[in-house]
């Protein structure tokens, strides 16, 4: 039972939020919603990786993007671990870039993008997941590289991790979903800050799905 439902949306408004801050009408909010994704999706997309600095797997570095809307500006915050990965050039660039995907020119808008430094970045699900679809893309066991996964995020300051993969694992015929924990992970208490991402990984032999559960304290509901 406790297993179907999005651990994120279980908790939205007791100490989960959302990531999009707008207001919109019936007729405009679809093409928000839309907008939103797109500009996302830019966003990772300018996200490379830099070889000198991270040559043994691809990483993006992103935690999360909030974005808000106002009249005349959308303010977009990248909270992220390696602020060296998206420098002041590419920022640049990437004003531009959504600034002609929405066509700011007709509307008379602004962006306005702020980069947020996180002090332990495999303290946060989605860097975590995206390092192991790396090692698993790179045809490290993976067995090994949840190992090295749980030892990265309990270095950081929180209270349990768990981590399942799932698919045709190290190549075998039949697909299987193994999975390994690290403290506690109360995924049924629903005031439980539970921190979480789904990432896949595009192997030689299919998907593998990639599912990242991070617990910190109990914080105070809202």
């Amino acid at each position: 039972m406790g297993r179907k439902i999005h651990p994120l949306g279980f908790r939205l408004g007791v100490n989960q939020k959302h990531y999009s801050y707008w207001f919109a009408q019936t007729k405009d909010y679809p093409r928000f919603l839309k907008e939103d994704k797109e500009i996302r999706t830019l966003i990772e997309k300018s996200a490379q990786k830099i070889p000198e600095l991270y040559s043994d797997f691809y990483l993006r570095g992103i935690a999360h993007i909030e974005i808000k809307r106002k009249t005349d500006l959308i303010d977009i915050e990248i909270y992220t671990g390696y602020p060296e990965l998206l420098f002041e050039e590419r920022i640049n660039q990437l004003k531009r870039n959504i600034g002609e995907f929405l066509d700011f020119k007709k509307k008379d808008c602004k962006v306005q993008i702020i980069l947020k430094n996180i002090s332990q970045p495999f303290g946060e699900p989605r860097i975590l997941a995206e390092r192991i679809a790396s090692q698993l893309e790179s045809r490290v066991a993976f067995r090994r590289t949840m190992k090295k996964a749980i030892e990265l995020g309990t270095k950081t300051n929180l209270n349990g991790i768990k981590i399942q993969i799932a698919g045709r694992l190290n190549g075998n015929e039949m697909a299987r979903v193994e999975w390994a924990r690290e403290g506690r992970v109360p995924l049924q208490t629903i005031r439980a800050p539970i921190h979480y991402w789904y990432h896949p990984a595009q192997t030689i032999y299919g998907v593998l799905g990639i599912k990242v559960w991070i617990f910190r304290d109990i914080e105070s509901t809202i």
